[in-house]
């Protein structure tokens, strides 16, 4: 069975690319590229990406005019009948402005860009995309973010805990999100956002393969479903 992928471009983004290669070296296959402005995805999607970069020039708030562009309507019609979608950085933005997953990214506290490695400790481990990690395990992950400080209301914090939706969580400090959040899943588990970038630790070239794991489960568990 192919793996049949799709990596969504705004006007802005600029790590479209990244995560075409990613998701290329780790399937075999190479993604189909869908511009915002499209009204349709291709047809029977095995998995959506949505990438880094600074979508409309992060005007308004970083993602809420890409979350209304043509496009989106279809992706969350897409994630709402269960197709994984995986949104990574501005991506990650664009998925709490258009409401597929709760909370809001902020500008950081420190009023910094921000652009390293971090570490992660994986906090849950029974998802699509996290499986391939032991739960508790320390990965190593790059972030490039203005605005990457995860809020949310106590009561949505205690729900994502109590519902085990909380994906990665920081280490050290990074950028004052809420309880260190670094990624979520929505309730069905199919549509994971984060701010660090797993495309960007696929190879050893890169300093690390520790995001190679998420891709590899994700493929491996889609093809062979």
């Amino acid at each position: 069975m192919s793996f049949r992928s799709a990596v969504i471009t705004f006007p802005g983004s600029n790590c479209d690319r990244d995560m075409a290669e990613a998701l290329a070296k780790v399937s075999g296959s190479a993604p189909l590229r869908v511009w915002h402005g499209d009204a349709e995805l291709p047809e029977k999607l095995d998995f959506i990406a949505l990438p880094g970069g600074f979508s409309y020039g992060d005007y308004l708030r970083s993602g809420a005019m890409a979350a209304r562009s043509p496009i989106m309507k279809a992706v969350i019609a897409a994630a709402e009948r269960g197709v994984p979608v995986l949104g990574v950085c501005n991506g990650f933005q664009v998925l709490t402005e258009s409401g597929l997953l709760p909370g809001a990214l902020m500008r950081n506290a420190s009023q910094n860009f921000i652009c390293r490695t971090v570490a992660l400790k994986v906090e849950n481990n029974q998802s699509l995309f996290t499986g391939g990690y032991e739960a508790g395990e320390t990965i190593h992950i790059p972030v490039a973010h203005h605005d990457g400080n995860f809020f949310a209301d106590e009561d949505t914090l205690d729900r994502l805990e109590g519902e085990g939706r909380v994906a990665f969580r920081y280490l050290e400090s990074c950028n004052g999100s809420r309880r260190d959040i670094a990624g979520i899943l929505n309730q069905a588990g199919n549509v994971l956002g984060m701010m660090p970038h797993p495309e960007r630790a696929i190879e050893p070239e890169h300093g690390g393969t520790d995001g190679r794991t998420l891709f590899e489960n994700a493929v491996h568990g889609l093809v062979h479903a």
